[in-house]
C-alpha cells in the first residue's frame, strides 16, 4: 500500500534553494522535501566554486547580495562553526581588446581600484606582462564555503522535523480541494504549497503541476583542476578573470581551478564536460600567463540555469494556487541563497519580507513573464 504523508509545504529539489527556504520555514510548518537523486545537491549546488562578490551581477542580484551579506558575516555558529567565507580577493585583467570594458567596470564598479600591470603581476606572478594591458582589484571578495552552508542549512530544517526523501522524483500532482497531491514512486504526499526548488528541472516540475513553464535555460559552466605552477605559492592569489568572460582561475587547496567561461544551453542533464570547449579556454588562459598548461588533474561542469531575463524568480505562480517558484539563480544561486530563502519563507508565510528586498519582489515575480 502506497504510504501517504501530510504536510504544509512540499519543496522540490535537496539543493541551496530546497535547504535554504526549509530551514527558514520549518519553525512555523511542517515541511518536507523531495530529490529525485540518492543525494542532496548533487548537481549545481555539488559542483559550484563559488565565491562572493558584491558586484556580481544584475543590480537584482547585487541588491540580494547585500541583503544575504550580513548572514555571511554573522553566521549562526551552532549551525556554521567554522567561517562561511574567506578572504580571497579578486583581480580582472584585459588584454588589449579588454582595456575600454576593464576602464567601466571600475567607473560603474563598487569597491573596484584601477591598478597598474605591475601591481597585478606582484599579486599573481605567473600573468603575463606582454599580454596584460589593464587590470583592477576588488578587495571584498570572498571564497564560500558551499558544503558548510548546504550541510548546516539540512541540520538545521532535520532538526526542525523536516525530511529529505532522496530517489523521490515527482510522477504526477494534482489540485484537490485546495491541496496538492504528489505521486513519487512509492509515496503520496498532501501539501497546501509546493516550492519549485529544482534548479536546471524547474520548467519540467512545472509541467508536472501544470503550471506554464517560464522559459528557464539551463547552461554547462566547465573547470578543469590544475596543478599549481612549481615553485610558485599560490595560497595567497585573487581569483583572477578576463573582463570579457574568456576565462577565469581560482587558487584551490594548492591547485588552479580554471574555467572556459562557458554558457552553453542544454537540456537537464547530470553534466559532463565538453573536452574541445575545455581545450579552447585553457587555451585562452594560456596566453594571459607565463606558465603553459601541462597537465589537467581532473574536470567537471555543472549547470547555471538562468530565466529569460538573467534574475531569479520567486513568488508565487499568478495562475496556479500554491505552487511557489524559487528558481533560476543562475551563477548566483550561492551568494544569493540567504536572502532568496529568506524572502521566500516570509511569501509563503504571507508576511512581507526585509524591506531591504521587499522593493525587489516586483522584479524577482513570476508575473513579470506574464
Amino acid at each position: 500500500m502506497t504510504e501517504t504523508i501530510e504536510t504544509d509545504v512540499l519543496i522540490i529539489g535537496a539543493g541551496i534553494a530546497g535547504a535554504g527556504v526549509a530551514a527558514a520555514l520549518a519553525n512555523t510548518h511542517k515541511v518536507m522535501i523531495l530529490e529525485r537523486e540518492s543525494q542532496p545537491g548533487y548537481h549545481s549546488t555539488g559542483r559550484s566554486a563559488a565565491i562572493f562578490l558584491p558586484n556580481y551581477g544584475n543590480d537584482v542580484i547585487r541588491g540580494l547580495n547585500h541583503a544575504s551579506a550580513p548572514m555571511f558575516e554573522h553566521r549562526d555558529v551552532s549551525l556554521f562553526p567554522e567561517p562561511l567565507l574567506t578572504k580571497r580577493g579578486s583581480l580582472t585583467v584585459a588584454d588589449e581588446s579588454g582595456v575600454e570594458p576593464c576602464e567601466e567596470f571600475v567607473r560603474n564598479g563598487v569597491g573596484v581600484t584601477a591598478i597598474d600591470v605591475d601591481s597585478a603581476i606582484a599579486m599573481v606572478p605567473i600573468l603575463n606582462r606582454d599580454y596584460i594591458k589593464a587590470a583592477c582589484y576588488q578587495a571584498d571578495a570572498w571564497d564560500i564555503d558551499v558544503n558548510a552552508l548546504h550541510q548546516g542549512w539540512l541540520r538545521k530544517a532535520a532538526a526542525l522535523g523536516v525530511q529529505v526523501f532522496t530517489k523521490s522524483e515527482v510522477a504526477s500532482a494534482k489540485r484537490i480541494a485546495g491541496e496538492w497531491q504528489v505521486e513519487t514512486a512509492n509515496r503520496t504526499f498532501r501539501a497546501k504549497t509546493v516550492v519549485n526548488a529544482s534548479g536546471a528541472w524547474a520548467d519540467i516540475t512545472a509541467q508536472v503541476f501544470g503550471v506554464q513553464p517560464l522559459g528557464f535555460t539551463p547552461m554547462r559552466r566547465s573547470i578543469a583542476v590544475l596543478p599549481a605552477p612549481e615553485n610558485y605559492d599560490t595560497r595567497g592569489w585573487p581569483l583572477v578573470d578576463d573582463v570579457n568572460e574568456a576565462w577565469y582561475m581560482k587558487p584551490d587547496g594548492g591547485r588552479l581551478f580554471v574555467s572556459p567561461c562557458d554558457e552553453t544551453p542544454v537540456e537537464p542533464h547530470d553534466a559532463f564536460v565538453d573536452d574541445m570547449i575545455l581545450a579552447e579556454g585553457l587555451y585562452r588562459y594560456e596566453q594571459a600567463v607565463t606558465t603553459p598548461v601541462t597537465r589537467v588533474e581532473s574536470s567537471w561542469a555543472g549547470l547555471r540555469t538562468f530565466a529569460p531575463d538573467r534574475t531569479p524568480v520567486a513568488g508565487f505562480d499568478n495562475k496556479v494556487d500554491g505552487f511557489f517558484w524559487l528558481a533560476g539563480q543562475g551563477g548566483y544561486g550561492i551568494q544569493t541563497a540567504p536572502a532568496l530563502s529568506a524572502l521566500a519563507a516570509a511569501l509563503i508565510r504571507g508576511q512581507s519580507p526585509e524591506a531591504e528586498v521587499e522593493s525587489l519582489l516586483p522584479l524577482l515575480s513570476p508575473a513579470r513573464f506574464a
